[in-house]
C-alpha cells in the first residue's frame, strides 16, 4: 500500500480538568526524523513518545507538538506574603529615590515573579506516561495515517498512469529494434565492402566484423532487463511495507537501461522514444520522493 510522507493529524483528550492536545505534522525526508515539543511536566516522556511514533511512521520529517490546555486541577493559588512585602518595600524605595508621586499598587506587587503561584508549578511530574497522552497521541497518529493513505492513493493512480505510458513507449522501441539491427548490418556491410573492394578481406571475415559491429546496435538485453525492472516496480507498489527507497532504486536502474538504449540504437525513432521515456521517469522520480 502506497503511503505519502506528507500528513497532518490532531488528537484531543480530556486531562486534569482541561485537555491534552497533540498535533503531528509530516513532510518528506530521506530518513525518519522525529522532533517532539512537550510542556515541562511531560518532558520525561519524550523518548517514549518518539518510540511510539516511530512504530507507525518510518520515514519523513515528523514534528509532534503536545500541549496541556486549560487544566483546572491545580487547586487554589499560593501567595508568598514575605516576597510580596519585599517587593512593596523595594518599589517604594525606587519611587522615593526617583521622586515619583504615583503610589505602589496591588497590581504592581501581584505581577511580580513568584508572588502568586499555582500548585501545578510545584507538583511532581507523573511517573508513567499518562493514558490520556497515549490516547491523544494515537488519535493524532490515526489522522496522519488517514491523510497519508489518501494522498498515497493519488500517487498510486499517477504511477499507474505513467507506468502505462512507459510500457507503450518500450513497446514501440521493441518493435523498432529488430529493424535497426538489420539496417545497421546493411549499412556497415556496404561501407566496408566499398572500402575493401579490392578483395583484400575474406568474405567470412567481413561478415564476422559486420556482425560484431551490428551487435553493438542490438538492445535486446536492455529491453529484457527493462521488462524485469518494471515487473519489480509493479510488485513493489503492491507491498504493504514502506517502499519509497526501493522504488527510487528501481527507477535508477530503469533509467540506466533507457540511457544505454539511447546510446546504442543510432535511430531517430528510438531516440524520440528515449526522450519521452526519460521525461516520464523524471516525473515518476519526483513523485517517489514523497512515498514512505
Amino acid at each position: 500500500m502506497i503511503k505519502s510522507m506528507t500528513g497532518y493529524g490532531k488528537g484531543e483528550v480530556p486531562y486534569a480538568g482541561g485537555k491534552i492536545v497533540v498535533e503531528i505534522r509530516c513532510v518528506n525526508h530521506r530518513y525518519g526524523e522525529i522532533s517532539v515539543k512537550l510542556p515541562r511536566q511531560l518532558l520525561r516522556f519524550e523518548n517514549d513518545i518518539k518510540k511510539r511514533v516511530s512504530q507507525q511512521l518510518q520515514r519523513g520529517k515528523i514534528d509532534v507538538f503536545i500541549q496541556v490546555e486549560g487544566a483546572s486541577g491545580a487547586g487554589a493559588p499560593t501567595l508568598n506574603l514575605q516576597l510580596a512585602f519585599g517587593y512593596y518595600k523595594a518599589l517604594n524605595s525606587i519611587r522615593e529615590a526617583l521622586g515619583i508621586g504615583e503610589p505602589v499598587t496591588l497590581a504592581m506587587i501581584a505581577g511580580q515573579k513568584d508572588v502568586i503561584t499555582l500548585a501545578t508549578d510545584s507538583e511532581a511530574p507523573p511517573e508513567e506516561v499518562p493514558q490520556e497522552l497515549v490516547a491523544a497521541l494515537d488519535e493524532g497518529l490515526q489522522r496522519v495515517e488517514e491523510m497519508r493513505l489518501f494522498e498515497g492513493e493519488s500517487l498510486l493512480a499517477d504511477f499507474l498512469k505513467r507506468r502505462s505510458t512507459l510500457e507503450e513507449l518500450i513497446r514501440q522501441v521493441s518493435e523498432r529494434a529488430p529493424s535497426v539491427v538489420g539496417e545497421c548490418m546493411i549499412r556497415l556491410k556496404d561501407r566496408v565492402a566499398s572500402l575493401l573492394s579490392d578483395g583484400g578481406l575474406p568474405e567470412e571475415r567481413l561478415a564476422l566484423e559486420v556482425a560484431v559491429l551490428a551487435d553493438k546496435c542490438d538492445v535486446t538485453e536492455e529491453l529484457v532487463r527493462l521488462a524485469s525492472h518494471l515487473r519489480q516496480f509493479d510488485e513493489t507498489l503492491a507491498r504493504p511495507e514502506p517502499v519509497g527507497r526501493k522504488l527510487d532504486f528501481l527507477l535508477q536502474e530503469i533509467n540506466r537501461e533507457v540511457n544505454t538504449i539511447g546510446s546504442k540504437a543510432n535511430d531517430a525513432q528510438i531516440a524520440a522514444c528515449v526522450v519521452e521515456l526519460k521525461a516520464e521517469l523524471e516525473k515518476i522520480r519526483e513523485q517517489v520522493q514523497n512515498v514512505e
